[in-house]
């Protein structure tokens, strides 16, 4: 997956949580597994720039278990 379309996932994540939100009685545990899902998207694309910032290959960064991403503190 190349950064467009990890950006396209993240949309299209971002406008599925706020559709769900927008309901009454919305699905709660779906709301916190596309907020999981994000954070490691987001994850995702933050070590695929990095990767590139230092000449490393992006294609390299891997998506962290839920754990990892849960913790992280920026």
């Amino acid at each position: 997956m190349d950064d467009a379309e990890l950006i396209q996932r993240i949309n299209d994540l971002v406008a599925e949580e706020e559709a769900l939100q927008e309901t009454p009685n919305h699905d709660v545990e779906r709301v916190r597994e596309l907020e999981l899902m994000l954070d490691q998207c987001f994850d995702l694309l933050r070590q695929r720039r990095a990767k590139r910032e230092f000449g490393q290959d992006p294609s390299s960064a891997r998506v962290r278990d839920s754990g990892t991403v849960e913790r992280y503190e920026g």
